[in-house]
């Protein structure tokens, strides 16, 4: 035996070699066009009424967290240390507002002298000049 033990970390530097280049492959360029062909393929699919929604919801869920997964851990992460602290009062409580004055009264009325019920020839209860049937009278039938 050459002395090597199972706590040497000879070996580490070809692990993280190989987790960087799956990485690489499941975040690249390559595999961001294919998500986004996935997305469009379940989309058409589903407006042709060929799957249903929950299986098209469940490919896009898992392409955000597959491609947000390290702005999500990211954020746990930054939101576990902000946890640990005791939160600190940016500002101190706000003054009263004061009291607020009465709307401005106007004189003006837009409204002023409008008639609420229509006037006139043409609303009154009358019988048109012309006849029964409301036609105008005609020069010729009419004496």
């Amino acid at each position: 035996m050459n002395g090597a033990s199972l706590a040497d970390a000879s070996g580490v530097g070809s692990l993280v070699a190989a987790l960087t280049w799956v990485q690489g492959t499941l975040l690249g360029t390559m595999a961001t066009a294919v998500g986004v062909v996935a997305i469009a393929t379940i989309g058409l699919m589903m407006l042709a009424g060929r799957i249903d929604l929950w299986r098209g919801v469940r490919t896009v869920l898992g392409l955000f967290i597959l491609f947000g997964a390290s702005t999500i851990a990211a954020g746990l992460m930054e939101g576990a240390h902000g946890l640990a602290e005791a939160p600190s009062p940016i500002a101190g409580p706000h003054p009263p507002l004061p009291p607020a004055s009465p709307p401005a009264v106007s004189a003006y009325d837009p409204y002023a002298g409008v008639s609420p019920l229509p006037s006139g020839p043409q609303w009154s209860d009358a019988e048109p000049s012309g006849g029964s049937n409301g036609a105008p009278p005609s020069k010729l039938g009419d004496k």
